[in-house]
């Protein structure tokens, strides 16, 4: 007999329905994944017991017998809603390199960063590694990276593109036991973003493949340990699969892997546009309080009138500021990275009025402005060569100030940090003030009521010699890789020229011949090659601050708040001694510079595809960009390996007088136009005509 009331089913049919919809539900459940994204417990496939050559309270297990490897590393940070990354770094004292006297590097600074340098090198120790038999990208073909089946894939989470870069083994190295293998960015990483890190496929010299670590066995083959920090991450590193995954790297092909965040722009850039916004705020609409100490004619060419002073400067720096200072923030627990005005910082300044700012009758005939940064270690007296190089094709008034921090000055502070870099924070400190002090000099300059209004800067009949309306920057050397920072947060000028400039000192370093002598330093205080590695990509983090590498990605694009955007002319000579060119290149790859065209001879790059990833220019002249031009003076071609280059005629210091050098830059300086002083073909000079 059939139920006829509505709603009722007979036992059958309601049996039929129920595992209908138990079925359903089944298959809309995701299922867990292990050891993370729904929270469930990992579906192990064995055990594996673990032997730990360190402390994984402090160390990351995946770096073996090496504490801070691989480098750098979200192990190292710690969940923080309070910053822009929602992560900050967390180094353990114990875990930092020492050095002969036991003397840890102090974190303390460090752990303020809310992740790690945007151009920093990834470093990891694989033992017997060999590059070329493991087809790993060279520096000489970059755009490799990118290939599909690339050994070493480093992905953007947030976007899952991949990030390109080169490879190469630590060519400083005694051997595989302290071989780094560097993986440098080609352009800088984003600010704010995750990236994770995936190896595979690789093998040594013989074409046997380089094993997993035990460590990474556990996590890569779902291996149960009985090792309570290994499993606390297990969670973490399933992400990190998933995310290679996605990017097309299969779990069980990984050697190794790992994830990193790199630092907010917010984090990196907010001491200095603090400093920067305060000061000025204090100043108001007046010019920055100046002295005049000593007027005299100059016996230089081109030059009529060398004026000496000083100016006053908020001091956002420890006690007066003077060399050994740091900024003026506190570095207790839960102090704020902003610093406090203390008082006022006098700077010193050196301008040069060149002859044509007066006419034969006497008048004014008002110069444009530039600003000079000085090359390494140096003074602001180096601004009278290159003031009386300009003003033989330019009507211009130069001024510089010193770069406290990184100036003659600081070299006893620079020698005592590299006997322990615990005291490293009081450079890239004072950089950031020398930058303010380089901001409040362009006011002055400016400032109707600044230098205008000293006689030394008026014709006879007290006439203004400055046309206040057009400033701009010009650094050599050091003075371009800090002029790029310090341009990134101008307010007074929009077009600058960087002279075999470069960012990144970390990179740098070991390619410099002006390094050689602070090895003799370095070297003996941290005698283990990795530590004194690691040393460095650790300061780079307090560095970035301090130089371009940190405001590089608002330099000519993304402008900071209340900044415009810069017009940068990048100069670069081939085969530089001092300043590598990749360093210079990865600067002009960030900030999107177009690089002159043709840029070298057929034939003098070795790379695959020269200039890779910039982008070339059309035809000239060409209006309203940023550019990278090549100057050929006849060097040889840098090494390939992380060393400097030592063959022929060092080009640094090439170019400065050459007429076709100063009228390129000069009209870029005034117009913003990259003009053709090369005749069409490559930017080339013999050697001995530089």
């Amino acid at each position: 007999m059939t139920d006829r009331r509505i709603g009722r089913r007979p036992a059958a049919q309601v049996l039929v329905l129920v595992l209908a919809l138990a079925m359903a539900t089944t298959a809309c459940v995701v299922p867990r994944r292990p050891g993370g994204g729904h929270g469930g417990p990992p579906r192990f496939e064995g055990e594996i017991d673990l032997e730990l050559a360190t402390d994984p309270a402090i160390c990351d297990p995946l770096g073996g017998d090496r504490c801070l490897l691989p480098f750098p590393n979200d192990h190292f940070t710690v969940a923080d809603r309070s910053t822009a990354t929602g992560r900050r770094v967390q180094i353990d004292p114990a875990a930092t390199p020492a050095n002969v006297a036991g003397v840890h590097i102090d974190p303390t600074e460090i752990n303020r960063n809310d992740g790690f340098s945007p151009g920093s090198a990834i470093a990891v120790h694989l033992p017997g590694i060999d590059p070329a038999a493991s087809g790993l990208a060279p520096i000489t073909d970059m755009g490799a990276s990118l290939r599909r089946d690339a050994p070493i894939v480093v992905v953007d989470a947030r976007t899952g593109k991949r990030h390109p870069y080169w490879a190469e083994l630590d060519a400083g190295a005694s051997g595989p036991d302290d071989q780094l293998l560097f993986v440098r960015p080609a352009r800088n990483f984003t600010e704010g973003h995750r990236y994770v890190v995936g190896i595979r496929g690789v093998v040594d010299g013989t074409g046997a493949p380089i094993p997993p670590s035990d460590v990474f066995r556990a996590y890569r083959d779902r291996l149960r340990t009985d090792v309570p920090e290994v499993e606390a991450r297990r969670s973490h590193m399933e992400d990190v699969f998933r995310t290679l995954d996605r990017a097309g790297v299969e779990r069980d092909e990984l050697v190794l892997a790992w994830d990193f965040t790199v630092a907010s722009a917010r984090n990196l850039s907010e001491r200095l546009l603090a400093m920067r916004d305060d000061a000025f705020a204090r100043l108001g609409d007046d010019a920055p309080a100046f002295t005049v100490t000593r007027v005299a004619p100059s016996s230089r060419e081109g030059l009529a009138t060398e004026v000496e002073g000083t100016f006053e400067v908020p001091n956002y720096l420890t006690g007066d500021g003077s060399v050994g200072s740091v900024l003026n923030n506190g570095d207790g627990p839960g102090s704020s990275p902003i610093p406090q005005v203390n008082g006022t910082f006098t700077a010193r300044f050196i301008c040069t009025i060149p002859d044509s700012a007066i006419n034969p009758d006497g008048t004014a005939n008002p110069t444009s402005l530039m600003i000079y940064g000085h090359g390494l270690l140096g003074t602001a007296r180096e601004v009278f060569g290159a003031s009386s190089r300009y003003a033989g094709v330019a009507n211009v008034t130069t001024c510089a100030t010193w770069w406290v921090g990184m100036s003659e000055e600081d070299i006893p502070a620079v020698l005592a940090a590299l006997t322990d870099m615990s005291r490293f924070r009081t450079i890239p400190d004072r950089l950031q003030q020398s930058m303010l002090n380089t901001l409040f000099l362009g006011r002055l300059m400016k400032h109707p009521e600044g230098l205008s209004s000293h006689p030394a800067f008026q014709a006879p009949d007290g006439t203004p010699l400055l046309d206040t309306r057009h400033l701009v920057f010009n650094g050599v050397s050091q003075g371009g890789i800090l002029g790029g920072a310090v341009s990134a947060v101008a307010q007074d000028w929009h077009r600058a020229f960087l002279g075999v400039p470069a960012m990144n000192y970390s990179t740098l370093l070991d390619r410099s011949v002006d390094f050689d002598v602070f090895a003799t330093v370095f070297d003996p205080n941290y005698p283990d090659r990795i530590d004194r590695q690691l040393a460095v990509l650790l300061v780079q983090m307090l560095w970035d601050r301090g130089e371009t590498n940190g405001y590089a990605h608002h330099l000519t694009g993304h402008p900071y708040p209340g900044t415009r955007p810069k017009q940068v002319l990048i100069f670069e000579a081939f085969g530089d001694h001092q300043v590598a060119n990749v360093a210079t290149e990865v600067m002009a790859r960030t900030i999107g510079a177009k690089v002159r065209w043709p840029a070298l001879a057929e034939g003098r790059s070795p790379d695959v595809e020269p200039f890779w990833g910039i982008e070339r220019t059309r035809r000239l002249p060409d209006r309203n960009g940023s550019y990278l031009v090549v100057w050929d003076f006849g060097t040889p071609a840098p090494p390939l390996e992380n060393v400097p280059n030592r063959a022929g005629e060092d080009p640094h210091g090439m170019g400065r007088s050459q007429p076709e050098v100063l009228e390129m830059v000069t009209t870029f300086l005034d117009e913003g136009t990259l003009i053709d002083t090369c005749g069409g073909g490559p930017c080339q000079t013999r050697p001995g005509n530089g």
